[in-house]
């Protein structure tokens, strides 16, 4: 596996990873604001994509994820791994990545994720990949799209 910045012709694998956890966070595929932020993350080289070794360009990717930061505080606004590759390591290379990349502290490193109360909160995986990477629980923070719980997950960053 390859982790690497995303390029535009990454748009539609993308787009292809939100079709598959939109019965998590809600519709994204058909949401010019989903395509915005990504395309404004292409821009800003703040995507990453991780692709298997020796990938065809334009391929499925494994997984994607989008960053930004207002420094001290550093923020992952998504995080997708393709239903294949979960379990696999992908998620971890793209956060130790996106770290190596983009993170100076000291500060915090911040992602919003389901609330203990979602149904995605087991399902996904997401709150306990979080935990393993040293994020604890912090605030709830405003419901997603779909109307599902959320919360703030915290690092701190030297």
């Amino acid at each position: 596996m390859i982790v690497r910045l995303a390029r535009e012709r990454d748009l539609a694998a993308f787009t292809a990873l939100a079709a598959q956890v939109e019965h998590w966070f809600g519709p994204m595929v058909g949401d010019p604001g989903f395509r915005d932020a990504v395309d404004a993350h292409l821009r800003e080289s703040t995507a990453l994509a991780a692709v298997p070794s020796g990938a065809d360009p334009g391929s499925a990717l494994l997984g994607g994820l989008l960053f930004g930061a207002e420094p001290p505080v550093h923020h992952v606004h998504w995080l997708v791994i393709s239903e294949e590759a979960r379990g696999t390591g992908v998620g971890r290379a793209l956060m130790a990545e996106a770290v190596r990349r983009f993170v100076r502290g000291p500060g915090t490193l911040e992602v919003v994720t389901f609330g203990a109360d979602h149904p995605g909160a087991v399902t996904s995986g997401a709150r306990a990949f979080y935990e393993r990477l040293g994020f604890t629980p912090a605030e709830p923070t405003a419901p997603g799209p779909e109307g599902g719980s959320r919360q703030i997950y915290r690092r701190s960053v030297r």
